[in-house]
């Protein structure tokens, strides 16, 4: 049996496809306004709770007899302005010294630790999501390209050392936008409102807890690109999970993107 914690889009989804696969049962937590209401019909269980609920998820866990447990697609970071913790998560929160998503799912994880549960990879089960180095799509970077490649993954390690964000935007060596609350999509957005056929660099932090907050990419990321106007996106090979991966390449060399993997 293992728990999954469900956060928005499909990442939840395509876990529990797989997990299932290999034989687990799945007993889902999912969120209200985040969670894909899918999770139903295809976890074996499913709760549903508030964010910030973290008495409530840890009981459901405990009752359902849970010791192994994975989250799995994000959380609006914006609802740390509105969420209404319980007590616990209160208690949880006011021993942080910053409020950083990594520094958050951390504690959550000693949290569940001390009572006998504890966080799995989130990428388990999801290999064959994770590519390796190399260019995925027919299309390939030009020179230019791969020198603003190699700038912006170099700057993207830096901003996402500082837990600021994982992705970069840059073009002709320059910084056009760098992701931070607000998330991917979002960067990706502004930068498209600068300038177009520019480069996406999206990496995982230099000492990445591959049991949370993985860079993903998507369908949804092919079809922010494609509508900001982004020539290339690369991703780090390894640790990145490329989601519904072989229509996530279809569908950037149908539309002109370069996927690459560094």
């Amino acid at each position: 049996m293992i728990g999954l914690i469900a956060g928005n889009g499909s990442f939840p989804l395509i876990f529990t496809k797989q997990a299932k696969k290999s034989g687990e049962n799945i007993t889902a937590i999912a969120l209200f306004d985040e969670t894909d209401k899918s999770i139903e019909q295809i976890a074996d269980k499913t709760y549903w709770i508030n964010v910030g609920q973290l008495s409530k998820l840890i009981d459901i866990l405990k009752k359902e007899d849970v010791k192994k447990c994975v989250m799995a697609g994000q959380v609006k970071h914006t609802k740390l302005f509105s969420v209404k913790p319980d007590l616990r998560a209160v208690a949880l929160l006011a021993k942080l010294k910053s409020k950083t998503a990594d520094s958050i799912l951390s504690a959550v994880c000693e949290e569940f630790k001390k009572e006998g549960i504890d966080f799995i990879p989130s990428n388990t089960y999801l290999s064959r999501f994770i590519p390796r180095p190399g260019v995925l799509t027919k299309i390939k970077p030009d020179k230019t390209q791969k020198s603003d490649i190699k700038f912006g993954y170099d700057l993207a390690k830096n901003v996402a050392g500082l837990d600021i964000g994982q992705t970069v935007c840059v073009k002709d060596k320059s910084i056009v936008a760098v992701e931070a609350m607000e998330g991917t999509d979002r960067c990706i957005m502004r930068a498209g409102e600068i300038t177009r056929n520019f480069i996406v660099v999206k990496v995982a932090r230099p000492r990445q807890d591959m049991r949370f907050d993985i860079p993903i990419v998507g369908m949804k990321t092919v079809e922010t690109l494609k509508d900001a106007g982004a020539a290339v996106l690369a991703v780090e090979a390894g640790k990145t999970l490329l989601l519904e991966i072989e229509d996530v390449i279809k569908s950037a060399d149908e539309n002109g993107i370069c996927v690459v993997a560094v």
